[in-house]
């Protein structure tokens, strides 16, 4: 632990001392040009204290300002570098340091709330959430630090950052629960007539699309055990469940994993794992898989991160056993941190299920892209568009004429929106939109639906 503090503050002090011109007001636009005023007085003293590590003192002062999100940028980014400093004091009891960085941490937040693109508070932020233990927040905030082009010491420096965060982390958890309104919630076709050698026949009218309001709740984790400096032993699992107004469409999901995690490099890694998977659909077990996969990771660069995924599952049914049989999937995807507000993903694949049944054997394929940005007042919007393309075998007649292949082609958009500031515990709200069309050449297997959720997230 001591060793682990050490290291930590030996960054930061590298941190600090590497960017003393690197300031919130350079960014920020704030004007020094004039006679000082007593704001400009007051965080000039309050600068010189942090300076020479009196991060008390520098919280005395700055407590009676009471510094806030309406507060001159200067105070509040000083308050949340005297509160991150004060906290690292090592005879401090566990809770008031807590109670620091949780201080530090409302203050840089706040300043990002409406002024997202500093790049200097952003740094500050990851660095308070280091010291909590909050890696995944804190890796996540020094990679948008890295897309805005920082000094050349302050990009070192935030690499040693990053490769603490890799070599300690241990325990990853998160938890979320939604309202989930959907318009056609199995997915069915609208079609009210089928057409069998000819003639129309007219489908029941329980046969049809179903609405409804759903509740969906998940959660999982993950334990990394250190075997040495290079390999690490994971093991987790997650679980998600969706319940409708009844049980026709209520569906629920747990899967486990174990195996090998190895550093190739300070860029990359790679991960052997074992899988376990059971469904339950309509609240009765739906099917059960065995079977394994493949993960690694490499960062291209400071901005670009790419990430490849193959599986092999044998999946064996409960009762529609005409589809036992194994299903594979390959996929490469990567995201790139374009600004300090703009981030961007894309991905493809490809996968194929090998069922008993020659009428439900496939192929498919993938693409998707998307982007977030970070607004002024809090916002972060995103947007995603995702085409599919599932190509089947065997005789499907009567929903293709002359029994020929299904082909489906699915397309589908999403809309996010959140805001920063709306956060209680960790846990922060989140509405999403979904859009999906499926277009095929099979009777009564085209849809349209759209989708939403109002869901509430928190990482640990």
């Amino acid at each position: 632990m001591m060793r682990t503090l050490f290291r930590a503050s030996a960054c930061t002090a590298l941190l600090l001392l590497s960017v003393p011109a690197w300031s919130v007001a350079e960014e920020s636009g704030e004007s020094a040009a004039g006679s000082p005023n007593v704001v400009e007085i007051t965080a000039s003293e309050v600068r010189s204290l942090i300076d020479s590590g009196r991060y008390n003192e520098a919280l005395r002062i700055l407590r009676p300002l009471q510094p806030d999100s309406g507060s001159e940028l200067s105070l509040l980014f000083l308050f949340g570098l005297a509160a991150t400093g004060a906290s690292q004091n090592p005879a401090l009891p566990p809770a008031e340091r807590e109670a620091l960085l949780d201080e530090a941490i409302a203050a840089f937040r706040a300043m990002l709330i409406d002024r997202p693109e500093l790049v200097r508070v952003r740094l500050e932020l990851a660095r308070a959430f280091f010291f909590k233990g909050e890696d995944d927040l804190s890796r996540r905030h020094f990679e948008h630090v890295l897309a805005g082009n920082p000094p050349e010491a302050v990009v070192a420096n935030v690499r040693r950052f990053l490769a603490q965060i890799r070599a300690r982390k241990r325990w990853t958890l998160h938890a979320g629960f939604a309202l989930a309104p959907d318009t056609n919630i199995g997915g069915g076709s609208a079609e009210r007539f089928i057409d069998i050698g000819g003639l129309p026949f007219r489908r029941d009218a329980e046969e049809l699309t179903t609405s409804g309001i759903g509740l969906a709740a998940w959660a999982g984790g993950e334990y990394q055990l250190p075997l040495n400096p290079r390999l690490r032993l994971r093991s987790g699992g997650n679980v998600s469940r969706r319940d409708y107004a009844g049980s026709q469409f209520d569906s629920m999901f747990l899967s486990g994993h174990v195996g090998p995690r190895w550093f190739v490099s300070v860029n990359s890694e790679i991960s052997v794992l074992a899988t376990v998977q059971r469904n339950w659909y309509g609240n009765v077990p739906n099917f059960d898989a065995l079977g394994g996969r493949i993960e690694s990771r490499h960062r291209f660069t400071r901005r670009l991160t790419g990430y490849g995924q193959a599986s092999w599952l044998d999946r064996q049914y409960r009762s529609r056993t005409y589809l036992d049989g194994p299903v594979a999937n390959v996929s490469l995807s990567g995201y790139w941190v374009v600004t300090p507000t703009l981030r961007a993903n894309a991905g493809l694949g490809w996968g194929r299920e090998r069922p008993e049944s020659e009428r439900w054997r496939h192929e498919r394929q993938w693409l998707r892209a998307g982007v977030e940005v970070a607004f002024p007042r809090g916002y972060t919007l995103g947007a995603s568009g995702e085409l599919r393309s599932t190509d089947y075998e065997g005789n499907w007649f009567p929903n293709t004429r002359g029994g020929v292949p299904r082909q489906d082609r699915t397309r589908s958009v999403r809309l996010s929106l959140h805001n920063r500031a709306l956060s209680w515990n960790g846990f922060s709200p989140q509405i999403s939109l979904v859009h999906e069309i499926r277009d095929t050449n099979a009777q009564l297997y085209d849809y349209k639906r759209t989708g939403g959720e109002l869901r509430v997230v928190r990482l640990f």
